[in-house]
């Protein structure tokens, strides 16, 4: 929950499984729970660990990863879509940014700023360079015209993907903390991740699973250290 105990709160993990859940096309409700007063029905569940987890068959799994590959492997076709990405490396773009990002909000000295900014930087850049190539499938073997760019709309194509619902939530909390308390911005340079985005803030599935910008800058207000 958020800092009310009631909306819904700054957790990547949760939205992640929110927005498979939204795209398997399976009914569900969101209940949040107050961690500060958590109920002792799930402290019993899954003592000493934090939501998200899930009970099935009276089994608790409580590493998200293991959850998606669950939720992928249960909700099938024919009933629901397959979501994990055609090309393996969409799984893997964009896979250091958050570290990166992680080291530069969390650190309080300015001296060591500029290189951990630089470093984050260099992260994007490559998510971006990926996001810019075109893929496999873009590429006509027969026609003469190369493709400069890629025109796609997320990692893996046009479509969201599983790869998507763990990078998105992640990169948006990005975007919101480095601006407020870092006064960073995404380059506008780099359109690869300019254009995702975009396209991310037209879905449903991404929109309506954000926490409120609010509560994700509540949530890193004794995260990200003043500069000294």
């Amino acid at each position: 929950a958020g800092s009310d105990g009631e909306s819904i709160g700054n957790c990547p993990f949760s939205q992640r499984l929110f927005m498979i859940l939204w795209l398997k096309g399976v009914i569900f409700n969101v209940t949040t729970v107050d961690l500060k007063r958590k109920p002792a029905d799930l402290q019993n569940l899954a003592p000493g660990t934090n939501p998200p987890f899930m009970t099935f068959d009276g089994e608790v799994k409580t590493d998200v990863n293991k959850i998606e590959e669950f939720l992928e492997e249960k909700l099938a076709p024919p009933r629901y879509p397959k979501l994990a990405p055609k090309h393996p490396e969409s799984n893997s773009a964009g896979n250091d940014v958050f570290a990166k990002f992680s080291a530069f909000i969390k650190n309080p000295r300015k001296d060591a700023n500029e290189n951990l900014e630089k470093s984050l930087l260099k992260a994007l850049k490559k998510l971006d360079n990926y996001l810019n190539s075109p893929l496999p499938d873009e590429i006509d073997a027969y026609s003469r015209e190369e493709i400069a760019a890629s025109s796609r709309k997320f990692l893996d194509g046009d479509e969201l993907t599983l790869a998507d619902c763990n990078l998105l939530p992640k990169l948006h909390i990005i975007k919101v903390v480095a601006k407020k308390y870092r006064n960073f911005h995404f380059p506008p340079e780099m359109t690869g991740i300019s254009r995702y985005l975009k396209n991310a803030y037209a879905r449903d599935e991404f929109t309506n699973t954000c926490p409120a910008d609010q509560e994700i800058e509540y949530a890193y207000l004794d995260v990200a250290k003043r500069m000294k």
